[in-house]
């Protein structure tokens, strides 16, 4: 290899080796923004839950950083085959980490709402319960990501479907307690918007673990995944709920 082409090569390498640190770093600040929000709103701490949304602009500055980065890459670089898989997987598991980060947002807000309601059962421990099952699960994606680990991707994407089971019995007893006592709609009406937020995080998760297998095999995962939230297919239960980007 002549000396022009070993340091293209070394700076390419260099370019890389900055995107999937930063993709790490923001999938980490995703992580923990996810804890966080759960934890306010099980705790009902306000201080908590601001932190998260002031968080969520450091996400989303790293995500346009990246992005910035990943398109002079491919400008500069012209990357071909696996290396160009390499940087538009990052552009898109960075997207899906920004939408996590606004999702976790959104729940921290919820906070200051319900200090002011009564708590209904043990539905704000059952929904930090989902909300640290989704965490478990971005952890291991991006594990996967880093280990280039196509089987441990495809388990990420399975467990979607505890997320969403978990999902539809925390529907059902949203339900229940709103038709034992109609003082408990409103409460019940934030919960279950908190709820439907953890499972599209679910949601983008597994979008991150298909982005893994389509880096380590060129290909999708072959099987459709069916959704186990059944809310999303009967239209009498459909609760498609806007995200709050702002």
């Amino acid at each position: 290899m002549s000396d022009l082409k070993q340091h293209i090569s070394s700076a390419f390498d260099r370019d890389l080796e900055s995107i999937q640190a930063q993709i790490m770093k923001m999938g980490g600040l995703v992580e923990a923004a996810i804890l966080d929000a759960a934890k306010s709103l099980e705790t009902r701490d306000t201080e908590l839950a601001e932190k998260v949304r002031a968080g969520d602009k450091v996400i989303d500055a790293l995500e346009e950083s990246l992005n910035d980065e990943a398109a002079r890459v491919i400008a500069l670089r012209a990357p071909a085959a696996m290396d160009l898989r390499v940087v538009l997987s990052v552009m898109r598991m960075s997207a899906n980490l920004e939408r996590i980060g606004d999702l976790a947002k959104n729940l921290a807000k919820r906070t200051s709402v319900l200090v002011e309601l009564p708590q209904i059962g043990g539905t704000a421990t059952s929904l930090r319960r989902m909300a640290r099952d989704v965490e478990l699960m971005l952890k291991d994606a991006l594990d996967a990501y880093i280990q280039r680990d196509e089987k441990l991707a495809l388990d990420v994407i399975q467990r979607d479907l505890d997320i969403d089971q978990m999902y539809n019995t925390l529907f059902r007893e949203f339900l229940t307690f709103m038709l034992e006592d109609p003082r408990n709609i409103t409460t019940c009406m934030h919960l279950h918007f908190i709820a439907k937020n953890i499972e599209r995080m679910g949601d983008h998760v597994t979008s991150i673990s298909e982005q893994v297998v389509f880096l380590v095999t060129g290909e999708k995962p072959d099987e459709t995944r069916t959704k186990a939230d059944r809310t999303s297919i009967d239209p009498a239960l459909s609760t498609d709920f806007p995200v709050d980007e702002g």
